[in-house]
């Protein structure tokens, strides 16, 4: 069996929140909670869930943009967590990240052509004319005009920023791409087409994609895995076909009976799901969605379920089928 090309293992990540009522202990939310996944070279992985469910804090984590509360995250054997600064700098250069708000990750200041160059000049690659070589070559790549590198961003649409963003994570020539709801903020007849450039360009730079996003319409486009996460912790993980096709847990399954069908005559039972996630200070005894799940019983109340292989590729945390 092939290693991975990034390795996450127990990642744990917990953030204080001041002490009790009475001024007694520490108080914490437990974002990201004993989290092990395996990310192959080539692959997309999709991570899904509700809002406030740890998909962008896993990203963030990987990328070391906030430190872990323990866990393990090795990328090409390398185990990041026991870098010292000026080595994960070096090691950041093949992992990248894509953020949400176009409007928000672009410096309102800088030109495009300063934007894209800035990588390069980071991590010391390339002459300056190699640098704005580098940087028309990029704008046309992302199906923009290279004469738009003396532009600013406030001059762009928020597709067309989005692709800048795009371009800018590009310029390193990274191995992984982190893309956090890279076009959740964008109109739905543009999502598509920024969809359809990121698989183009995994296939011309044989690139690594982690996919965050709450739409499962848009990750079962692009992705070849999905894991489901809920309260901090996976609760599904498997291939993009058996998943969406044959899903095995119930979070999953509610899930995905809210996506629209593109068959206006499938009918579909909704699942609509009672109550509201736990708190995540106080999450539930036993398993996290118990609270809210319509197959609940007994030993989910009060037993943990451990993510467990089911059938070939397709794991599940649930007591329904142990």
């Amino acid at each position: 069996m092939k290693e991975p090309l990034l390795k996450i293992e127990s990642l744990k990540k917990a953030f204080p929140t001041g002490k009790d009522l009475f001024g007694r202990g520490k108080r914490e939310v437990v974002a990201v909670n004993d989290l092990t996944l395996n990310v192959f070279k080539g692959e997309t992985i999709g991570i899904v869930g509700e809002s406030g469910c740890g998909k962008s804090t896993l990203g963030r984590l990987i990328l070391r943009l906030i430190d872990a509360t323990s866990g393990r995250v090795t990328y090409s054997s390398e185990d990041l967590f026991s870098l010292k600064k000026r080595e994960m700098q070096r090691i950041r250069k093949n992992m990248q990240m894509v953020f949400q708000d176009p409007y928000a990750s672009l410096n309102p200041r800088h030109s495009v052509a300063k934007i894209l160059e800035e990588p390069l000049i980071v991590h010391q690659m390339g002459t300056k004319q190699e640098r704005k070589d580098k940087t028309a070559e990029m704008l046309k790549i992302v199906g923009l005009n290279p004469d738009y590198a003396s532009r600013y961003p406030h001059q762009f649409s928020g597709g067309q920023k989005q692709r800048i963003g795009i371009a800018r994570a590009l310029m390193t020539n990274p191995e992984l791409i982190i893309a956090d709801e890279p076009v959740s903020a964008l109109d739905v007849s543009i999502q598509s087409q920024v969809l359809n450039l990121l698989k183009d360009l995994q296939k011309e730079f044989s690139l690594t994609y982690l996919f965050i996003s709450h739409d499962l319409g848009v990750v079962r486009h692009i992705s070849d895995r999905v894991a489901v996460m809920y309260l901090g912790e996976i609760a599904e993980l498997a291939d993009s076909d058996s998943l969406y096709e044959k899903p095995l847990h119930p979070y999953t399954e509610a899930l995905l009976s809210a996506v629209p069908s593109s068959d206006p005559s499938a009918k579909r039972e909704r699942i609509l799901l009672k109550g509201e996630p736990p708190n995540p200070e106080k999450p539930p005894e036993g398993c996290a969605f118990h609270t809210r799940c319509p197959k609940a019983f007994d030993k989910c109340r009060k037993i943990k379920p451990l993510l467990t292989k089911q059938k070939e590729g397709h794991y599940a945390a649930c007591h329904l089928y142990e």
